[in-house]
């Protein structure tokens, strides 16, 4: 079973067990795929699908963020709950130390010498690090190592 073929089953439980906010978060992520299809003309496969819930993670991210800013608690919760649903068909994330290994072993292999070479060690690393960390936790941790 693919990954859209997971998320689609799971809409259908959570129809079941009468958990709205559940089935209305991963009906807006199918949404997402239906757009992406009809916009590319491409059957999604399951690296296409964990972008996509990447950047829907981020958006309900930046989202909440606004919402605490403004003073909406109730609203920042709901984005947060939706951030939870969808990180569950995320791969897991790396930890600090397993990231700040994986760069230091990107930067040797690309012999990056100073802060001047993120560039090339964030397009290595945003390929090999690919749905397992952030990408602006990539960046602050290179550039960590690069100073």
């Amino acid at each position: 079973m693919n990954l859209r073929d997971k998320i689609n089953q799971d809409i259908k439980d959570a129809m079941k067990a009468k958990e709205n906010q559940k089935r209305d978060a991963l009906r807006l992520l199918a949404s997402a795929f239906k757009q992406i299809e009809v916009d590319e003309r491409k059957e999604l496969n399951d690296e296409d699908v964990i972008k996509i819930i990447q950047s829907q993670v981020k958006r309900r991210d930046d989202a909440a963020t606004q919402y605490r800013d403004a003073g909406r608690e109730d609203l920042m919760q709901k984005e947060l709950d939706e951030i939870a649903y969808y990180k569950e068909y995320l791969p897991a994330q790396l930890s600090d130390e397993e990231l700040s290994l994986a760069l230091k072993n990107i930067i040797i292999k690309i012999e990056a010498t100073s802060v001047k070479d993120i560039g090339r060690v964030m397009g290595a690393a945003s390929k090999e690090l690919s749905g397992k960390a952030d990408g602006k936790r990539i960046n602050e941790c290179a550039k960590s190592l690069l100073n």
